[in-house]
């Protein structure tokens, strides 16, 4: 049986509140509240939900760009978390991030030859003939002009932009990447483009994703499996053709509910959430989602839902399946 690439087990991370002269912590936000989950090699998991669920919270805690408050990160056996600076800079090769806004992620004063060269200098990777030789291959494979090396940041639009992050995140050969909203600042054509390249290069290069999006529809084209947050908390976990043809958290069909249907004629049932996301500085009692929940019960708001699989390989936090 084929070992998991990435394994997290019951991340938490929580941000201090604080107040006063002497800044003394008052309370905590706790933005990612115990997930686990576990991504195979070469397979896409994408990770959804509403803003402000925790989704980029938990990509970067992954890799400790944000530290985690407590739980495990494991890259192939290896627990991230304990590592020192500079093992954690030699395991930063094997897993990158490509962010959503593709103009605040590059440097502005850099070109993008040396925005690509960057990363190969600090890990001294190839000579110095060969990382140009890199950067003018990396450009061609992302579909860019070798030539525009000596260009800068500002001369290029969004998808282009977002294709220089897409190469600078290969130029060390990562073994994972996340995606925080990749296409979430693209206009619609350029989003398939940009997606279609992100299925060819894993294809090419074997790569695992780990795909944080909003838009259900992108989220259903590129993913194996689909793990829907809410609260910082995990709601929903399967494989993506599960999920959408048979969602089992009312948050799930809250979510699918909302995505538009390209037939006119094709009736389908909106389902309204009531009241606003709940602050995470002050989560409610019992399952999170009680408060705006369409079939809860008494028991929802006393006691939390344990993690459990519904179906085969579909797991679930909710009491209506317990």
């Amino acid at each position: 049986m084929t070992e998991a690439l990435l394994d997290v087990q019951d991340l938490k991370k929580y941000f201090p509140i604080r107040r006063g002269v002497l800044q003394r912590v008052v309370g905590q936000v706790r933005a990612v509240d115990g997930i686990t989950f576990s991504v195979m090699p070469g397979e896409t998991l994408g990770v959804v939900g509403e803003s402000g669920c925790g989704k980029s919270t938990m990509a970067r805690t992954i890799l400790r760009l944000l530290e985690p408050t407590s739980g495990k990160v494991e890259f192939e056996g290896k627990n991230v978390v304990g590592l020192s600076k500079n093992e954690m800079r030699a395991m930063r090769r094997e897993m990158q991030i490509v962010f959503q806004d593709p103009y605040a992620s590059l440097n502005p004063r850099y070109t993008i030859g040396k925005t690509l060269l960057e990363p190969m200098e600090i890990h001294h990777l190839h000579t110095a003939s060969a990382r140009k030789q890199r950067v003018a291959d990396l450009l061609d494979r992302v579909g860019l002009d070798p030539d525009y090396t000596n260009r800068f940041a500002h001369e290029f639009s969004g998808g282009q932009r977002q294709r220089i992050g897409i190469a600078r995140a290969l130029t060390v050969n990562p073994k994972l990447l996340i995606l925080d909203e990749p296409v979430a600042a693209l206009d619609v054509s350029v989003q398939s483009q940009v997606l279609n390249l992100l299925k060819d290069l894993q294809d090419d290069l074997d790569l695992t994703y780990i795909f944080v999006a909003h838009d259900l529809s992108v989220v259903r084209y590129i993913s194996d499996r689909v793990l829907v947050l809410y609260l910082g908390h995990m709601a929903e976990l399967a494989d993506a053709d599960e999920v959408f043809a048979d969602p089992l958290h009312p948050y799930t069909r809250a979510l699918l509910s909302a995505v538009p249907v390209t037939d006119p004629d094709q009736k389908r049932e909106r389902i309204i959430l009531k009241g606003d996301l709940p602050s995470p500085a002050n989560p409610p009692a019992g399952c999170p989602f009680h408060t705006r929940c369409p079939a809860a019960m008494e028991i929802c708001s006393k006691q939390v839902p344990a993690w459990q699989e519904a179906k085969p390989g579909h797991l679930v936090a909710c009491h209506l399946y317990q």
